[in-house]
C-alpha cells in the first residue's frame, strides 16, 4: 500500500492529480491486485459501508468493475437502473441522489451521458455538508478517470510489474488513434500520460480530431509532448503504444465519417500498420470494441499484442484502490 496521504474527497477529474496520487493509485491497485489472485479474494476495508452504482447510461465494463471491487472491499452495494426508477416519473436526478442519501450511502459512483453531472451531485453533497464521496464514472464528452488510471496501471504493470509508477512512461511515444472528439477516455489518457512525461500523439480524421480540438489542447501544461495528425502513419511510427477509440456513433450528431469500411482502411489498426511502430508494441482499447472498425479481429485477440483483456482485469484492482481512498480518507 501506498503511504501517501490521501486528501481528495471526490475523484471527478485528472486533470489536477499529482505525481504522488498517481504513484498511490498504481501502487494501492498493485497491492490489491495481490489480493485478488488470492482465494479469499475479499478484504474487510469498507466493510459497514454503502456503495451506490448511479448509472444513468448503459454500461458493462465500468458498471461490473466497480460493483466487483466495492463487494471485495467488503462494502455493501446499490445498482441504479434509469429505465426502471423513479425518473421515468419526473423524478430528477439531484433527487435520486438525495434518496440514495437517505438510504445511507456513503460514495456514489455516478455515469452520465451529460458532462459535469457527477460535479453538480459532488457540489450538492457539499452543500448539505454531509460526508458522501462521489467517483465520476464517465460524464458525457467530458472524462473518464478510472478508465485513464487503469489504462495507465495497464501499462505501468507490463513495464515493471513489482513496483508501478508513472516515471516508467517518461519519454514513451504513445499513439491515441480515433474518435477523439467525442472520447471521454481519451481526455483523461492525455491529463494522465501528458503528467508521466510520456510522449502523446493523438491521430483521426478532421471531423474526429478538430482543428479547435488541437488547439485547446495545445494551451494545457507541457503540451510541447502533445502532437496531433489527421493521418495514421506519423502518430504509429515508432511508437511504443497505441490506444485506439470506439467510434462514438451514438454521441455523433452529423454525418462525420463517409464509411466505416473507409474508416477502418485509414485509421483501423491491423497488424500491417503495427509495422511502423517498435517490435514490442502493445494496443489498447477501453471497450467496447467495433471489430474490424477501430481494430482487425484477430490482432484484437492476439495476447502477443492486444493489451484490452488485461484493461478489464486491471479495472477491478484500480476501482478498488478508488473507493478505498476515498472510503477510508488514508492511504
Amino acid at each position: 500500500m501506498s503511504t501517501t496521504t490521501w486528501t481528495r474527497h471526490h475523484i471527478l477529474s485528472l486533470a489536477d492529480f499529482t505525481t504522488s496520487e498517481y504513484n498511490a493509485v498504481l501502487q494501492t491497485a498493485a497491492s490489491f491486485q495481490e489480493v485478488l489472485s488470492r482465494r479469499t479474494k475479499k478484504v474487510p476495508t469498507l466493510q459497514g459501508q454503502v456503495v451506490a452504482n448511479l448509472f444513468f447510461e448503459p454500461s458493462t465494463r465500468t458498471r461490473s468493475s466497480f460493483e466487483i471491487a466495492a463487494k471485495r472491499l467488503s462494502a455493501d452495494t446499490l445498482n441504479f437502473a434509469a429505465a426502471t426508477s423513479s425518473m421515468t416519473k419526473g423524478e430528477t436526478i439531484l433527487d435520486t441522489a438525495k434518496t440514495y442519501l437517505a438510504m445511507g450511502t456513503d460514495i456514489m459512483v455516478i455515469r452520465h451521458k451529460e458532462a459535469g453531472v457527477p460535479h453538480v451531485i459532488a457540489q450538492e453533497m457539499d452543500r448539505l455538508g454531509v460526508k458522501v464521496s462521489v467517483l465520476n464514472a464517465g460524464d458525457g464528452q467530458h472524462e473518464h478517470p478510472s478508465q485513464g488510471l487503469l489504462d495507465l496501471f495497464t501499462i505501468c504493470t507490463l513495464i515493471d510489474p513489482a513496483q508501478p509508477r508513472i516515471e516508467l512512461l517518461e519519454g514513451k511515444k504513445i499513439a491515441i488513434v480515433g474518435d477523439i472528439l467525442h472520447s471521454r477516455v481519451a481526455r483523461s489518457n492525455i491529463w494522465s500520460l501528458i503528467a508521466s512525461g510520456a510522449e502523446v500523439y493523438l491521430a483521426g480524421p478532421p471531423t474526429l480530431l478538430p482543428k479547435f480540438f488541437a488547439e485547446y489542447l495545445g494551451r494545457t501544461e507541457n503540451s510541447q509532448r502533445l502532437f496531433t495528425h489527421w493521418q495514421l502513419e506519423p502518430a504509429l511510427e515508432n511508437a511504443d503504444f497505441v490506444m485506439t477509440l470506439r467510434l462514438q456513433k451514438e454521441r455523433m450528431t452529423a454525418h462525420l465519417l463517409p464509411s466505416l469500411r473507409e474508416y477502418h482502411q485509414l485509421f483501423g489498426i491491423t497488424r500491417n500498420k503495427l509495422k511502423l511502430c517498435k517490435p514490442n508494441v502493445k494496443v489498447l482499447h477501453p471497450g467496447p470494441v467495433n471489430r474490424g472498425v477501430e481494430i482487425s479481429s484477430d490482432l484484437m485477440d492476439d495476447p502477443e499484442f492486444s493489451l484490452i483483456q488485461s484493461q478489464v482485469t486491471s479495472g477491478v484492482a484500480v476501482r478498488m484502490a478508488l473507493l478505498y481512498f476515498i472510503g477510508s480518507g488514508r492511504a
